[in-house]
């Protein structure tokens, strides 16, 4: 959503920080009282509150508070405590709505006359803002509307001094006021542009003859999308709920929870104590479901409204479902409860990765579930839906509760009927189609004749926006998007891919390999956009993925090139003052937009924009290879694919489908598109689903009363719940909400009936009526039906066919260690969230990542130990000598640690392994120590781990001491610790250096830890020991010494190295001889 209500504090908070002007202006001084403070502290905060005259009031967007009574003005400090602790935490009625009052807002009590107040309301329409004035102020102002004066503001405009005195200020008899007041509204609006207001109402305002200027009642919106550009400005913003409904914990976490996420999660709880819950995915789809529970007669018993869409992964979807159902088995309802599990068919959704989601939420709260005597009705269509159905079905078995699950074959709302009991739940659904069933390999048609090929209009101010030749610019990486749009083609038989190139600024130019049916094609991808368009003069269409933050640069761009015809934004949230600049400049250049906020349309035989249409499946089943008969436009991207489905099972198909949008200003409206499909010959009939909020319905009203529009048009506007709620409710797009009676979705369909629509009784029956002027149609010859042509086999792709399981094949490795795949990295099956916790350390995750599993905390020390021992031994030996040559070379880290670490073996640092080896292969023989000994002198064989250049039996090596004692303290058993020192004492009675060194006795100690500490069999011990593990210690030791000779190497800025002649002795031939 975007147009968002804020507490009247925080309003004049932000007014107070940006207006620029002070002639005469005082700045608002408030001070906010709430349950959370106490009126001690508020004095000490505010000490003007004790010395003046005072106005308290609620502060909860509460419109008419004087006429409501709920202002007290005049008082001193302890009469606002007297009032308002009367009336906090009380219930008041307001209208329809009931609420407690708990935040009020003081203010200095500013004496003035009736007649110097006055009237200022900004508003933002789709071509401009609008000011309001009104020389006259207050609570008895009436209609303002009627009474104020004008000035409409194009966009990028601001209004001059002399606009606002000679549009505003006529009745303003005083000039010094008339001046003053000039001064001011040209200062707000540019507050109001700056800051991203979409609404603004100060009433009173007040202009003392001493000159003073007051702001003192006002009602204001900004736009939330425009926090990423006014967060500086804003600060952090808090968002009051709508009077009679409390801000609940569980709303402000799922807000957290989409703040943080590509996709769209909404909740919105109505009655905590209510029989039907709700987890629908999809902006439209979810209205839908909310004015169907309502016209069944279950609006008392609604609890939540909300939606999850844009494709939420595994875990956002169960932190979701798990919130819903949390709330839901709070309190029991003697007819048990309800969860409808509904959406309509979804374009890109993996709908079994978002219902993974929600089933283990399910199994987290079957007990509860159970208890509260729940019955769920599950409703989804779109990609891998039969997986995510199985799935539900297979869960519903075992959770103990009632489970009913249908898809595509049934209408989107009629679970809705079975949930209320107003329709009986069917044993067996009858599924009409499967992935599996005709997206495999069949062979490749020869091209032929297509079915029902449309000729376009040529009428020069209505052309079509796409043909069988439209070429396409995609700005993204969006491959799996542009992907779609190929098959799309191919089954379309279109001799060209709509794919022209794609943009993307963060890679070099490069080609893309796509499928083409059975084959491969190369699309070029531009750094540049002028490249693009300068190499592909043909493509009038641009399908622009850009983020929210980059999308209105991208398109301005594109629409620089003359050659572009069409722009399809996808992207959601952008601010609306950004959307309309692009409005206007579009209008300038004869650009139509589709979007902001879509998943973008669809012309069957022609092109489809993105993830439009969804999966092949949806694509093959709903007919859109081959045009239809009607055309449609919709707001909703995801109930734009149900029409698909709807109007393929009521008639000859989709000829042409629009969604402008979810946003407030669609870059095109439901008229232009309606119009376009009125001068197309082969649309013969049309379909609207517009919605609750704004008025471009009115415009296909008046087209169809004036004679503009003369085919028939079924017309639906959904939102109709709406009415039935006590407080404001913002559905999921963020022009759904109605600012008055005339932007009620109840209006809007009596309207449209009024002027000749077919509009059914609701969007259950939208398929009957469309079926119903179908046929009227074909009998009164219309249309004329044609023989359906099968499409060409499109294959699947490989991963796609494993992801509904239809294909296997052997994995490429295999690995134990770590999966990166969820939503938190695994070491050896342990969250790493938990390694953190619990404080395991370098030895803990050398435990999970070596071993798999956790080891005692001695051997996780020991592991340590031995890392901090083998850390480093010098800058001569051969390994840190490598290092420190490559590093004085220039060599990079990687390198110069590579060149070290390739020294490693028997002869450096590899004595781990080996002293493993011999000490324990004598062990495990009985070989008795002087034996050992013995052995090894007659084979020529040096003993590993024995022998030290300095360090003696009389001169211990304290490294080993400290480690030796560690060992005899912690390790339950050291039997091999215990014969490498018996072998010394032998070793050093013949010389006294031949002691057991640090390789030594960590490859025994290891032993001993790997056989003794009841975590290994003595078939794991053996083969971590021959597989190479001691030695991994030293190796992974040694790096730590070696990246800190490379940094110090660099540190000391140290020249290439080259090695002293006088070091080298050269021993070359005497003579040379051929």
């Amino acid at each position: 959503m975007s147009a968002r209500a804020i507490w009247e504090a925080t309003g004049k908070d932000l007014i107070n920080r940006n207006l620029n002007y002070s002639n005469g202006v005082a700045k608002c001084r408030f001070a906010v009282y709430d349950q959370s403070v106490s009126w001690s502290q508020l004095v000490q905060q505010e000490p003007w509150l004790e010395t003046e005259k005072l106005v308290v009031k609620p502060d909860q967007l509460i419109k008419r508070r004087g006429k409501l009574g709920l202002i007290k003005v005049n008082v001193d400090f302890t009469q606002v405590q007297e009032w308002v602790n009367e009336r906090i935490d009380k219930d008041v009625q307001v209208g329809k709505a009931t609420g407690k009052l708990r935040r009020f807002i003081i203010e200095p009590f500013i004496a003035h006359k009736d007649e110097e107040e006055a009237y200022v309301c900004v508003y933002s329409e789709r071509n401009g803002d609008v000011i309001l004035f009104h020389h006259q102020g207050g609570v008895d102002i009436g209609d303002v509307d009627e009474k104020a004066l004008r000035l409409s503001v194009e966009i990028d405009n601001k209004p001059s001094r002399e606009d606002i005195l000679s549009g505003l200020l006529v009745n303003v008899t005083d000039n010094a006021k008339k001046e003053r007041v000039a001064d001011y509204i040209v200062a707000l609006y540019d507050v109001y542009v700056d800051l991203h207001f979409t609404y603004m109402e100060i009433n009173p305002l007040v202009v003392t003859a001493e000159g003073g200027v007051f702001m003192l009642d006002l009602a204001a919106k900004i736009d939330a999308t425009a926090d990423f550009l006014c967060r500086t400005k804003w600060g952090s913003i808090e968002y009051p709920p709508p009077f009679g409904r409390d801000a609940y914990p569980e709303e402000a976490y799922i807000a957290d929870l989409d703040s943080k996420s590509g996709a769209s999660l909404k909740l919105t709880i109505l009655n905590r104590a209510g029989r039907i819950w709700t987890m629908v995915a999809g902006g439209g789809a979810s209205v839908i479901y909310s004015d169907t529970i309502c016209d069944l007669g279950g609006a008392a018993e609604l609890a939540n409204y909300g939606e999850y869409s844009g494709a939420p992964s595994e875990q956002q979807t169960y932190e979701y479902a798990k919130t819903i159902l949390s709330l839901m088995t709070q309190d029991k309802h003697p007819d048990g409860k309800v969860l409808i599990i509904g959406g309509g068919i979804a374009n890109f959704t993996n709908v079994a990765a978002t219902f993974k989601g929600i089933v283990k939420a399910l199994l987290q709260y079957q007990t509860k579930l159970v208890d509260h005597k729940v019955s769920i009705f599950v409703r989804r269509a779109g990609p891998n839906y039969q997986e995510g159905l199985r799935v539900m079905r297979e869960v519903g078995a075992n959770l103990g509760i009632p489970v009913h699950v249908f898809g595509p074959e049934t209408h989107m709302t009629a679970v809705v009927g079975m949930a209320l009991g107003k329709r009986p739940i069917p044993s067996e659904s009858v599924v009409e189609f499967s992935t599996a069933n005709f997206l495999l390999p069949g062979g490749q048609e020869d091209e032929g004749s297509s079915a029902a090929g449309a000729s376009s209009s040529s009428l020069a101010f209505l052309k079509p926006l796409f043909t069988s030749e439209t070429k396409a610019i995609v700005w993204g990486m969006q491959t799996r998007a542009v992907q779609s749009m190929l098959d799309f083609d191919f089954v379309c038989r279109r001799k060209e891919p709509s794919v022209a190139a794609m943009v993307y600024p963060f890679t070099g130019d490069h080609k893309q390999k796509f499928y083409w049916g059975h084959g491969e094609v190369f699309i070029s991808v531009y750094k540049s956009m002028d490249d693009a368009m300068k190499k592909h003069p043909t493509a009038d269409v641009m399908v622009n993925f850009a983020s929210l933050r980059s999308a209105y640069d991208s398109t301005v761009e594109a629409m620089n090139y003359p050659q572009i015809r069409t722009i399809a934004i996808i992207a959601e949230g952008i601010p609306e003052n950004s959307t309309r600049k692009l409005n206007k400049l579009a209008a300038s250049k004869n650009v139509a937009i589709i979007g902001p906020a879509t998943v973008g349309g669809i012309k069957p035989g022609c092109l489809k924009i993105g993830n439009t249409g969804g999966m092949m499946d949806n694509i093959l089943h709903s007919k859109l290879y081959r045009p239809g008969s009607v055309a449609y436009v919709s707001r909703s991207g995801g109930m734009s694919n149900e029409l698909n489905n709807i109007i393929a099972h009521h008639s000859n198909g989709v000829c042409e489908g629009v969604a402008i949008g979810g946003d407030r200003y669609p870059g095109t409206t439901f008229i232009d598109h309606l119009l376009r499909y009125q001068n197309d010959p082969e649309v013969k009939m049309l379909v609207l689903l517009g919605e609750v909020g704004g008025v471009e319905e009115y415009d296909v009203c008046r087209a169809l009363t004036d004679g503009r529009i003369t085919k028939p048009i079924i017309a639906w506007c959904i939102g109709t719940c709406a009415s039935m709620f006590s407080s404001e409710v913002q559905f999921g797009h963020a022009g759904a909400c109605a600012n008055a009676e005339r932007e009620t979705a109840l209006a809007k369909n009596k309207a449209l009936a009024e002027a000749g629509g077919h509009v059914p009784q609701s969007f259950d029956d939208l398929g009957e009526v469309i079926e119903k002027v179908y046929k009227q149609l074909v009998q009164d010859g219309t249309i004329v039906p044609r023989e359906e042509v099968p499409p060409p086999t499109v294959p699947m792709d490989y991963s796609w066919a494993r992801e509904l399981g239809l294909i296997r094949k052997p994995a490429s490795f295999m690995t134990s260690v770590s999966d990166e795949r969820g939503q938190e990295l695994l070491y050896a099956g342990m969250p790493i969230s938990e390694v953190l916790k619990q404080n395991l350390g370098i030895g803990g995750v050398i435990s999970l990542l070596w071993f798999q599993r956790r080891l005692p905390v001695y051997a996780c020390k020991f592991i340590e130990m031995c890392l901090m021992v083998t850390a480093d031994h010098g800058p001569a030996v051969s390994g840190a000598h490598n290092t420190i040559v490559c590093a004085r070379a220039g060599k990079d880290l990687v390198s110069s640690l590579v060149s070290g670490l390739l020294t490693i073996g028997d002869r450096f640092g590899g004595a781990l392994d080996a002293a493993a080896r011999q000490f324990s292969e004598a062990y495990d023989i009985g070989q008795h120590p002087m034996e050992f000994v013995n052995s090894m002198r007659k084979k020529g064989e040096l003993i590993m781990g024995v022998g030290h250049r300095v360090k003696s039996i009389n001169n211990p090596d304290m490294r080993v001491t400290i480690i030796k004692e560690f060992l005899r303290e912690h390790f339950p058993a050291t039997p091999l610790l215990d014969y490498a020192l018996e072998v010394e004492k032998i070793t050093t009675s013949k010389k006294p250096n031949l002691i057991l060194n640090v390789d030594g006795i960590i490859g025994v100690a290891f032993v001993d830890l790997l056989r003794n500490s009841g975590c290994f069999t003595r078939e794991e011990a053996q083969e971590y020991i021959e597989i190479g593990t001691i030695n991994g210690l030293f190796v992974l030791g040694r790096c730590t010494g070696f990246i800190g000779h490379y940094l110090d190497q660099r540190r000391l800025k140290q020249g290439l190295y080259r090695h002293p002649w006088d070091d080298i002795s050269y021993i070359l031939p005497e003579k040379y001889s051929e």
